[in-house]
């Protein structure tokens, strides 16, 4: 059946709603000096705010899982730790730990008490690994805790949003060791909001990489059908929307056009904006790309395939998409996913990677079937189907980020 999701999986942070201004204690440097500050007294009494860590190992949150009824199935947390706990991990393992090494995802109130949030990477302290096993806690991949997630959970969609932008920041950090203009090492600045180069000068400021991508539905008005392609790494019957990367000097619309083109030899005119997705599953070296996705509207209908790009690209009527989206199996893969999470948290399969262990929707009842819903082409996909085959696009509603419970 098809799902419909309050916000795009990745976004709805409440982290990143607002960031205080530099003079307020909530502030990225304040309250990093706050953090060092406790750090060095061990009272905890000097200050009414609160820390929690989360540390990543190779681009994998720390996470915990709770078994609910048999109805419900597991679900799985961030792994969040307190301040004295990181602390004592690093010195029970021998390694100094200065709060340096700590990013700034954001802050919170929680029961009138402030909260401020951070990130560790956690990916060269082996030794701090054994700490962890005796807790029932595992390290796991964000695409697989995607397909995991439960997508009528608020709380999961919340995590899911911060673990993201927490590996993207991580992963920008990892990528962006040197100056790319003299090759000096670059060191964080505010609270590893930025980076800034270590020679007096160059002193060159480095801003976090976003990689934007346009992703399309390409629909032909007329015949009442859309384009889908086939690149050769989805598994079998998958099919999904066109994308490509912006090029310089590139309008979205100019990149929805020429992707098209170069992949399918479809001419697009109309190009009408639906939504964008914050997209942090990618390869490491493009830390977070941001998806944002069109409908474009067919000139040509004559495809050519370039094979370089795609391996196949059809024209699909509104009825063959609806049947393949009634039959998609949704809720199979998550809870199958869910349970996976918790067997490594429990350590009955601690180690494994299990993002190839299933596919997105099984596909068995249907001749072909299209990325889940926590992927921006089901939306694009659904919003097409469920609108009148003269979709207008003045009448797209976009419902806000509605995620704001509490961490």
């Amino acid at each position: 059946m098809p799902i419909s999701l309050p916000s795009h999986a990745f976004a709805g942070n409440p982290l990143r709603s607002k960031t205080p201004k530099p003079t307020h204690p909530l502030s990225p440097a304040l309250a990093l000096e706050t953090l060092k500050t406790q750090l060095v007294d061990n009272s905890h009494q000097s200050s009414s705010l609160n820390f929690k860590v989360l540390p990543f190992r190779k681009g994998r949150p720390l996470t915990s899982s709770t078994s609910t009824d048999a109805d419900l199935g597991p679900t799985w947390h961030l792994g969040w730790i307190s301040l004295a706990a990181c602390k004592g991990l690093f010195s029970a393992s021998g390694v100094e730990f200065t709060g340096d090494s700590l990013f700034y995802l954001g802050s919170s109130s929680e029961q009138d008490v402030d909260v401020v949030y951070w990130a560790i990477d956690v990916s060269c302290e082996n030794s701090l690994f054994t700490e962890f096993d005796s807790e029932q806690v595992c390290f796991i991949e964000l695409r697989t805790l995607m397909v995991a997630t439960d997508w009528a959970d608020e709380q999961a969609m919340v995590d899911l949003a911060v673990a993201g932008h927490a590996k993207a920041l991580l992963e920008w950090h990892n990528i962006s060791r040197f100056c790319g203009y003299c090759g000096e090492k670059t060191v964080p600045m505010e609270s590893g909001r930025r980076k800034q180069c270590s020679d007096e000068l160059c002193r060159r400021k480095v801003y976090p990489r976003v990689d934007p991508v346009v992703i399309m539905l390409v629909i032909d008005r007329e015949n009442d059908r859309v384009l889908l392609g086939r690149p050769s790494r989805l598994v079998p019957r998958m099919w999904s929307c066109l994308a490509g990367f912006i090029e310089p000097g590139e309008s979205l619309e100019e990149a929805v056009r020429r992707e098209t083109w170069e992949e399918t030899a479809i001419e697009v005119g109309e190009v009408m904006y639906h939504s964008s997705q914050p997209w942090p599953v990618g390869p490491s070296s493009m830390p977070c790309q941001l998806m944002v996705g069109f409908f474009a509207y067919a000139k040509s209908l004559e495809i050519k395939v370039d094979k370089a790009e795609l391996e196949d690209a059809q024209w699909h009527s509104r009825e063959d998409v609806r049947k393949a989206l009634m039959l998609a199996e949704y809720e199979k893969p998550q809870r199958t996913a869910a349970a996976k999470v918790d067997q490594m948290c429990r350590g009955v399969e601690r180690g494994q990677s299990l993002s190839s262990d299933f596919n997105v929707e099984s596909g068995e009842l249907a001749p072909m079937f299209f990325p889940g819903p926590f992927a921006i082409a089901h939306r694009l996909i659904t919003s097409w189907v469920n609108q009148g085959s003269t979709f207008d696009a003045l009448q797209l509603k976009q419902q806000p980020n509605s995620y704001q419970s509490n961490l």
